[in-house]
Order: structure tokens, then sequence, then C-alpha cells
């Protein structure tokens, strides 16, 4: 279906998943990805994130619900789609004693259109690495693996979860440009991360799942929106908190101080950051340690994940180095 001029690949309505004993881990919820498009899907503790990803993957069939990939159901009609999707599962099991090119081929054996296994291991890194032991890789080699078997089939939609966990900060920023060229080049990508900064970088739309249902949605700027700006500062030593302006007449709506350093949440970053600076100026004061920030990603999923005094997020420590 094409929605506004963008041809949605990947469609979700109503979709719910339910276990045996009556645990209902997805409860009825619906996006749309587009052609081109990365999407994240984050998710708190039991949020229901796994268990969507293998509904999309068509590893198992939603208790109610329509999920159309390519066009097609992708448990029902998993021949349709299989050949045109790639899959990196959070942890492959390939043989130890098989070597990097073996394994390479004998996947290529089993893909529709296989690309040359050479030139997809050299993507990913892992072309001077064709003769090593899969057991003597590290865990960051693995997962560049992973990746390169799920892009073999040159897919249409790859599934990503987890792509750069056990990836040193040069793995993953090499990552982050190849998924990205992928996109550029049409590439449909769905990825799941507990690296936040990630998740706001990569991604042009996300959803973040919380108790089975989408708590949020959007571009990650759409998603932060409604997060109150931080900015932080010391004031000069003899002065103190009263000594500011009037806070909520500058846009503040909560504050913390602790000796000199004061830290401000605002509404209206410009405004407050302005009115603190004139009467700095006016008073021929110094602020050290200035810093003026919008909401990040992280804030608003700890928001989100706190809402209901739940065991808290998942991806709490997930910040990308």
């Amino acid at each position: 279906m094409d929605i506004d001029g963008h041809e949605q690949v990947i469609e979700v309505t109503g979709l719910t998943r339910v276990y045996g004993g009556g645990f209902e881990a997805v409860r009825g919820i619906g996006f749309s990805v587009t052609r081109g498009e990365i999407f994240a899907l984050l998710g708190t503790n039991g949020a229901g994130k796994t268990s969507t990803m293998e509904l999309l993957e068509g590893l198992a069939a939603p208790t109610r619900g329509e999920i159309r990939v390519l066009g097609h159901d992708p448990y029902r009609e998993r021949t349709a789609v299989r050949s045109r999707t790639g899959v990196m599962l959070q942890e492959g099991g390939f043989p130890a004693e098989l070597t990097v090119a073996e394994t390479a081929r004998m996947w290529a054996g089993c893909t529709s259109g296989a690309r040359p296994a050479a030139e997809v291991l050299a993507r990913v890194g892992l072309g001077d690495r064709h003769g090593v032991r899969v057991k003597q890789l590290s865990g960051g080699e693995r997962r560049r693996l992973d990746l390169a078997l799920a892009l073999l089939g040159d897919p249409e939609v790859l599934f990503l979860d987890e792509p750069t966990t056990g990836l040193d900060a040069e793995g993953r920023r090499d990552t982050w440009e190849l998924v990205r060229a992928l996109r550029d080049a049409g590439t449909t990508v769905l990825l799941t991360t507990h690296y936040l900064e990630e998740a706001e970088g990569l991604a042009d739309r996300l959803a973040i799942l919380h108790a089975g249902r989408i708590a949020a949605a959007g571009t990650p700027a759409e998603v932060t929106a409604g997060r109150p700006a931080r900015m932080s500062f010391q004031l000069p030593e003899g002065y103190h908190l009263g000594d500011l302006p009037p806070l909520a007449a500058l846009g503040v709506r909560g504050h913390e101080h602790a000796g000199r350093t004061v830290r401000l949440r605002t509404t209206d970053p410009q405004r407050t950051a302005a009115g603190v600076l004139a009467w700095a100026e006016r008073k021929g004061l110094r602020l050290d340690a200035l810093d003026v920030r919008s909401a990040s990603l992280e804030e608003a999923f700890l928001g989100i994940a706190g809402h209901d005094g739940g065991d808290g997020p998942e991806l709490g420590q997930g910040v990308a180095a």
C-alpha cells in the first residue's frame, strides 16, 4: 500500500500475542515502515519487543491482528517473504570448527540469489578473517559475521536484532555507516537496540514499547519534544540559588542544586538561557561549567519506563561509546 506517495513495506495492525497461561505480551499494537526507512523498535523490560520481532520475521503467528511484510503474511506466506528479507538474530549458532569463509559459503548455498561470500565479508570488515575458525572469533567479529549472513541475499527488508552488541566503538560506527548506506540504497531496516544513542542517531522513526503497548512513536525529535530541556552551571562563590531571577518567569519547571552547581529543567531553553545569562552579565559574573541541551531520547525513554513504577528500562545503561 502507498500512503502519501510512500510505499508501506511493513504494516502492523492490531497485533496481539498471547502465550500459554494467558500472558498477553503484545497488546494490539500498530505501526508501518516505508521503503528505504530505518525504524527502531525499543522496549522496556517485558515490553513485548522480542515477541513483536519474532512475529514480523515470520517465526510465529499472531494471536490476533495482521502483519504484512512486502504485501504478504510473513508466517502463512513465508515462501513469498523469506527470499526477500534478511534476519540478524541476537546470537547466531554457527559450527565452531568451520572457518568464516566456509560458514558464509554454507549459508550462501541456502540463500536464493546470494551475493559472493567474499564480497559480503569484506563489506562487514571480515575480509582478512576468511580463514579463521568461528570459535576463534571475538564476540564483535561474530556479530559482524551474523550481519554478513543477513546481507547475503541482498534483502529488501533487513531485521537487525541488537546489531552492535559486543562491538567496540569503531566497529559500532562502521556498522552504523553500513546500515545508513543500505537505507540510502533503498533497503528497509527494522532494528532493535539497547543503545539509545544508536537509535537516536540511526532511526528515521521509532516506537517505544512498554507493557505490550506502544507508549511513544515518531521521529526521534518528535518523541523527545515533550520532555524538558536542561541547563546547568556553577554559581560564583558567595552566590546562591535565591540570587537568580524568578525561575518560573524564565520558563523553568524544576530545579536542583548541590553546592554551587545549579541544574534547571525548562520548557523554553532559549528564554531560560537568555534570562540567566543576562542576569550574570548585569552582575559582571562568569558562570562556569555552563551547559544547555535539549532533552535526549534516553530521558524520554526513562520517563516512559518509570511511568508505572515498573522494574526500569531494559535500555537504561545503553549509551553508545
